[in-house]
């Protein structure tokens, strides 16, 4: 009953937002994640899109002024991980801020050698557990190549359903957690050693920073730069694939 009401109230709020179809293919165009998709799955996406933005509020950082085609932009991004698992995946927050460009939290900031600083570092995203997600749209505009400022924080939503990020999301039933666990390892090792030994590495050397963010920065190649990704680590790839529910390869 709650499930139908929701869905209720989400359509109600879809059709007083307005959003037209061109209005989103406007917002879209040139994304070219988006030719991966079938028609049938592109107004899928499109539908969950509007969905997502009746139930987040996409608000400025600052005085940035924020357009219907910055928040449609936005929200498909958010959506693509999501497509096949459904808008409740996001459920326990409901604000997106979106800076113009890259941001400052205002807070202390530990660094690796112990020094709190007063306010933290440079960032283009960021994901708070059980709070809004932050971006910036400069960010946003540079996705590309193997890189997706709204699918790396929109991962560390997934990631923190279960025990926080630390690379380790609710696994759908017949996953194994051991074998995501050493999958993910292995591909972390290597990296290190590609880092270690100045070899070009699969992913950015971000991924190192942790776990978490390294599940992270592999959902942006996954969806950004699939083949190259199964290229470098199909098993990976394959277990990503079965997490997101598309996009699987045969070895």
């Amino acid at each position: 009953m709650l499930a139908a009401w929701r869905d209720w109230r989400d359509t109600r709020r879809v059709r007083k937002m307005g959003f037209t179809q061109a209005q989103w293919q406007a917002a879209v165009a040139g994304w070219p994640v988006l030719n991966r998709y079938s028609d049938q799955e592109r107004q899928a996406l499109m539908a969950l899109s509007f969905r997502f933005l009746a139930r987040k509020s996409v608000v400025p950082g600052g005085d940035f002024q924020i357009t219907d085609a910055m928040c449609l932009k936005v929200a498909t991004m958010a959506c693509v991980p999501i497509l096949k698992l459904g808008l409740d995946w996001y459920n326990g927050w409901y604000t997106v801020i979106l800076y113009e460009s890259a941001f400052v939290p205002n807070r202390p900031h530990r660094t690796p050698d112990g020094v709190v600083h007063p306010r933290g570092p440079v960032l283009s995203g960021e994901a708070w557990q059980q709070g809004p997600v932050i971006l910036s749209w400069e960010a946003v505009c540079h996705s590309g190549g193997a890189s997706n400022v709204v699918i790396h924080e929109m991962s560390h939503k997934l990631d923190m359903r279960y025990q926080g990020a630390n690379g380790a999301p609710p696994l759908h039933q017949g996953m194994r957690p051991q074998k995501w666990h050493d999958i993910f390892s292995k591909a972390f090792g290597e990296l290190q050693e590609d880092y270690r030994h100045h070899r070009p590495m699969p992913v950015d050397a971000y991924a190192l920073t942790g776990p978490g963010e390294f599940f992270a920065v592999c959902s942006e190649a996954f969806f950004e730069a699939p083949d190259q990704l199964y290229q470098d680590w199909p098993d990976l790839y394959n277990l990503l694939a079965r997490f997101y529910r598309q996009g699987e390869k045969s070895l």
